[in-house]
């Protein structure tokens, strides 16, 4: 079979990090599961893994990935040959609160990830899929469409009639727009480009900021809430805009720290966060109960992720390539 690997820093390799090899088909022994891989989508994450200074071994990329059981080990009861199914992001998360050991076994970074034809994953590590997805669309999900129900429901609590605000126009941010707006909330997403401003506003987005234009975004925000604030922010920026989310926030929100895009230092106001009453959630994706609980919402809702552009397995670092330039709108998917 063919895989991708992150080869160890030292180690010759592609611009992107990525090549590809063969291998030996593997065997799922007890308690694991062979999964024929149909698609795999990219996240943010993939990047940075591929950029660090500190991979001593090689490792498959990319967590998010779907596809079918070819075969089961001894033991195996949760699926069987033929099933539909996901990996989960950390493959020993099954329920209750993050614990550090989890870290041991994230998908594409601590753990051997997705991007190969057929990958061996316990078979505590996977969700069944629902029928109305697409291989293609349920790939979107195990991250950044985890990340997204986690934020708004799981620890925001997000209900009817409140105001999220989102970040940019990419993966964690417009399936947020898709949850929030199925939820009956107000949306108000910024982005740089008014392209892609119309285009959230197609997808439902009530309005629009362009932070180039208005860069001092969080002061149209609070305009638009007539000076209250939002409810909930998403806030996949980081220490460069984390500032400017305290300011958006009304009295007693919600803010979900996503990600670092703009850096992991910055100066913050901390005194909003204690005059306000803010809440500032840490997210990192969720476990396996999240995730089966955000499919049951998308089956009843019919929700199907936004996918950018759709790459084959051989152009898999020209897709990453593509999310590095941040030209994507949505998820960047590759086509086993």
């Amino acid at each position: 079979m063919k895989k991708y690997e992150l080869l160890p820093v030292a180690a010759p390799a592609s611009p992107q990090g990525w090549q590809l090899t063969e291998t030996e088909m593997p065997q799922p022994g007890p308690g694991q599961v062979l999964v024929r891989v149909r698609a795999v989508s990219l996240n943010y994450r993939d990047l940075g893994v591929a950029q660090s200074p500190s991979r001593q071994k090689p490792v498959i990329p990319c967590s998010d990935g779907a596809g079918e059981v070819a075969a089961v080990g001894v033991g195996v009861t949760r699926v069987q040959a033929g099933d539909r199914v996901a990996g989960i992001f950390f493959q020993t998360w099954f329920d209750g609160p993050l614990v550090a050991e989890v870290h041991a076994q994230a998908l594409g970074g601590s753990a051997d990830g997705m991007l190969a034809e057929y990958v061996v994953l316990s078979e505590q590590g996977l969700v069944k899929l629902p029928d109305f997805l697409t291989y293609e669309e349920a790939a979107c999900l195990p991250c950044a469409g985890v990340t997204a129900w986690n934020s708004l429901f799981e620890q925001g609590q997000l209900k009817p009639g409140q105001t999220v605000v989102l970040q940019g126009t990419g993966g964690v941010s417009i399936l947020s727009l898709q949850l929030a707006k199925a939820a009956g909330a107000r949306v108000i997403i910024t982005s740089s480009s008014d392209e892609k401003l119309a285009r959230a506003r197609e997808l439902g987005a009530d309005e629009t900021i362009n932070y180039r234009t208005t860069p001092d975004w969080e002061k149209e925000v609070l305009r638009l809430t007539h000076g209250l604030g939002a409810d909930h922010v998403v806030e996949v920026g980081g220490a460069g805009t984390l500032d400017k989310s305290l300011g958006a926030t009304r009295a007693s929100g919600h803010i979900a720290f996503v990600g670092v895009l703009t850096g992991v230092a910055a100066p913050i106001t901390t005194a909003q966060i204690l005059s306000k009453s803010l809440r500032l959630t840490g997210i990192y994706v969720g476990s396996r109960a999240m995730f089966e609980r955000y499919l049951q919402a998308l089956t009843q809702m019919q929700l199907r992720p936004v996918i950018d552009r759709v790459f084959s397995f051989d152009e898999a670092p020209a897709a990453l390539a593509h999310l590095k330039s941040g030209a994507h709108f949505g998820k960047i998917v590759v086509r086993m």
